[in-house]
């Protein structure tokens, strides 16, 4: 598939063969040429982790402190206070069995992270075989069952994501936009980093933070440099 002038402009700004400090790989990001809409940025990384084992399994959530540029539609299951709470927070839908039925009978699918009070596993564990291929399925782990319904929704609306290595050992996550500033891109890819990095299981040896790339959505990839994602923003 032959490539666009954009793309073949902006890789002619890359070393291939040179791993990028987090701060230069952020500039040349910002400098590619724009698309005709506001492209994502995706971070890609590489564990030295083996997923088919349990205990090398790293998956989690981390609030990225600039957010993620896209609006996110909050579904919650929850009654009583717990609704009350929600709603106050900014949910966009709430409620119980009726938001269930909507879904298995419907198809309904209007919304991009579901919420779940610990009372309301009964119900929304029947929604496992709907909301697990998206993704979408509740874990106390990632803090989607949780009895704290306002403050996990004011999270997801501040730029929470979610991250889970695949088979190969890879994490792929957006992180922000090309209209970010190049600071926001930093500390964004910062906090990810940084959250793998304390997500490391103790049964990972040899290298863990392999390969790390910044792109945007029709741009090409910047190699950067493992240890300056980590690493404190310099003042």
């Amino acid at each position: 598939m032959g490539r666009s002038k954009r793309y073949t402009q902006a890789v002619t700004s890359i070393d291939r063969a040179k791993l990028y400090p987090i701060e230069e790989a952020v500039g040349l990001l910002k400098n590619m040429p724009s698309g005709k809409f506001d492209e994502s940025v995706d971070l890609a990384i590489n564990l030295g982790v083996d997923p088919k084992h349990a205990d090398q399994m790293v998956r989690g959530a981390v609030v990225l402190p600039h957010g993620t540029g896209k609006s996110m539609r909050v579904l919650v299951f929850a009654k009583g206070d717990k609704e009350a709470e929600a709603v106050a927070a900014g949910a966009d839908y709430v409620g119980g069995e009726e938001l269930a039925k909507k879904i298995t009978e419907e198809g309904w699918m209007e919304f991009d992270r579901v919420i779940a009070s610990p009372d309301m596993m009964g119900v929304v564990g029947r929604l496992g075989k709907v909301l697990g291929p998206r993704g979408l399925m509740p874990n106390p782990k990632l803090g989607t069952v949780t009895p704290n319904v306002g403050q996990a929704v004011e999270e997801q609306k501040a730029g929470k994501i979610e991250y889970r290595v695949d088979k190969n050992g890879n994490i792929h996550c957006a992180i922000g936009k090309h209209s970010f500033t190049a600071e926001q891109l930093r500390d964004n890819a910062s906090a990810l980093v940084t959250a793998l990095v304390k997500a490391k299981p103790a049964a990972s040896k040899g290298v863990y933070m392999r390969t790390l790339a910044l792109s945007t959505t029709m741009g090409p990839s910047v190699v950067i440099e493992p240890g300056s994602a980590s690493a404190p923003a310099p003042a």
